[in-house]
């Protein structure tokens, strides 16, 4: 991977050098704008995303509830597990920073340190994203945005190549949807469990909602013909 950014034409290099070119065309606070959201801003909104994601859910109530919550606890543990993840990938392919190796570049983030592939923040935006997309859909596409911009603004900021930021989407969804099933099996017994306790109750459900659940079982006689979701428990 390391022989990617060395010697003749590589695309790698040239969208890199295109990318980072543009911060002799742009004024000085909008590149330390860009940089600081690629360091630290995107991925706050990803954490109030998240949050805010969690604060829909808990109006819902019922059994829609406690699946969508469980897949919303899961989205820093895959963030996580991608990190970790990540170290010993990063420690293998050994690949250095660009400016490491190639001259000319504006470096906006100095300072930084460590192996380039894959990009950290790209994989750890891309795991929240896509794990808040299990959890709700609308709010899970505006976090896939922001994971590209994420990246946008690594390669921008002259600290990654674009293939490290490609490979840190890639890491960070598939930690996020290859683990899911057993994550989700694993969680929602236990999110079913805290949405029936009366004091640990609002954390999956608004006082607006916060009733006793009980079993939505068929009536005798009743056809059932409904998904797997409309078998959930029901506010």
């Amino acid at each position: 991977m390391a022989a990617l950014a060395t010697g003749g034409p590589n695309p790698d290099v040239s969208l890199l050098q295109g990318i980072n070119g543009l911060t002799a065309h742009t004024p000085a606070w909008l590149d330390r704008a860009v940089a600081l959201a690629g360091e630290y801003g995107i991925l706050l909104a990803l954490v109030l995303l998240v949050l805010w994601c969690w604060r829909g859910i808990r109006r819902q109530g019922g059994g829609a509830a406690v699946e969508s919550l469980a897949g919303l606890v899961w989205t820093p543990l895959a963030a996580g597990i991608a990190l970790l993840v990540n170290m010993p990938l990063r420690e293998f392919v050994g690949r250095r920073r660009p400016f490491e190796q190639h001259e000319g570049l504006e470096v906006l983030l100095p300072g930084q340190s460590g192996h380039s592939f894959v990009s950290d923040h790209a994989t750890l935006a891309m795991a929240l994203a896509v794990g808040i997309f299990l959890a709700h859909r609308r709010l899970g596409l505006i976090g896939i945005g922001l994971a590209l911009l994420e990246g946008f603004c690594r390669v921008y900021s002259g600290v990654h190549y674009p293939t490290d930021v490609i490979g840190g989407l890639a890491l960070g969804t598939a930690v996020v949807l290859l683990l899911a099933p057993l994550a989700m099996a694993l969680l929602t017994p236990l999110v079913r469990a805290l949405a029936r306790s009366p004091r640990l109750g609002r954390l999956v459900r608004s006082r607006r909602s916060l009733q006793p659940l009980v079993l939505d079982l068929p009536r005798p006689g009743a056809d059932r013909t409904e998904g797997f979701g409309d078998r959930d428990l029901a506010a």
